[in-house]
């Protein structure tokens, strides 16, 4: 049984106007889009700013309103319950922020950030709460003096493995990463990702992961949902995406991916010329009025790619 299934997920937000402000139209941030994560699996969710990934991934965690569609979790439908405080749901679904220097409190100390949804969830004794930080920060290779130290104390990869250790605090079921290390250097994103996939493995989590960096999500996802115009352009398992790219978004994504051979610079080049002038001569052949994305169609038993 699947950990969490998505069907027909909508998110759309009202268009204002006039003296009444009546609502004029809609803004279709997330406009129907299916999908499910099993226990264990990392679901990529990937596309370019504006593609509605983001918007996905907190309408799950009840940060945007659902206008329509249906979200099951452990077999159960949690669609009416996602907003509740204390719920759960809430407690075994968490979040990874992008904007870390946002999400911790500057003026709370790092051991009040990571015990705050133990203070909320679980009635600990002062000593079992501080035993559960000091594991916790372990978990994210810190040591338990990080504890006593501000957020502002410390660099972007740790700030960000504070935040990991505050989302695992509650041993969720599944955690929603929103593009959790485009903000850090390689070298500490390759660190970040590593920790996360150490701690996937320990506590047997699931993961949907947003970004629109396909290099990352390749390392780290085994199954890929590639988003447009606020519908998925094509879903499969990283195989299905890396090797056999059937829509041209998805081509011209992964044909941008830097490559660091200076012998295949100009292959390169070439390559994303051909593309763009491909997607420009075919792109009524993928996208329909208006440049709406049209329904996931069947490639294969587990490729899925929009097409008329």
């Amino acid at each position: 049984m699947a950990l969490l299934e998505v069907k027909d997920l909508k998110v759309h937000f009202p268009i204002k106007g006039g003296i009444l402000g009546r609502t004029v139209g809609y803004v279709k941030a997330v406009d129907g889009v299916s999908f499910t994560i099993n226990p264990g699996e990392t679901v990529g969710l990937v596309g370019e700013s504006g593609s509605g990934k983001s918007t996905t991934g907190k309408a799950i965690l009840g940060l945007e309103r659902i206008t329509g569609g249906t979200i099951h979790f452990d077999g159960e439908n949690i669609t009416k319950y996602i907003g509740k405080n204390r719920s759960n749901y809430r407690k075994s679904v968490q979040m990874i922020f992008q904007d870390v220097n946002s999400a911790l409190n500057p003026r709370k100390r790092v051991y009040d950030i990571i015990a705050e949804p133990l203070r909320n969830f679980e009635k600990l004794t002062r000593g079992e709460e501080r035993k559960r930080v000091d594991e916790l920060l372990r978990i994210v290779g810190m040591t338990p003096e990080a504890s006593y130290k501000y957020s502002f104390e410390f660099s972007g990869g740790q700030k960000q493995r504070i935040g990991v250790a505050r989302a695992i605090a509650l041993k969720p079921k599944l955690i929603v990463a929103d593009e959790p290390v485009s903000a850090l250097d390689l070298s500490v994103q390759a660190q970040v990702l590593n920790y996360m996939k150490d701690i996937q493995q320990e506590l047997k989590l699931a993961y949907l992961f947003v970004s629109h960096d396909l290099g990352v999500v390749r390392h780290m996802c085994e199954t890929l949902a590639i988003m447009h115009n606020a519908r998925f352009v094509e879903y499969g398992s990283r195989d299905d995406i890396y090797n056999d790219p059937q829509h041209i978004y998805t081509r011209r994504l992964i044909a941008a991916i830097p490559d660091t051979d200076p012998d295949l610079r100009e292959r390169n080049a070439t390559n994303r010329a051909l593309l763009t002038k491909e997607y420009e001569q075919e792109y009524t052949k993928f996208y329909g009025e208006g440049g709406k994305v049209y329904d996931l169609k069947p490639y294969s038993d587990t490729h899925y790619v929009a097409m008329p």
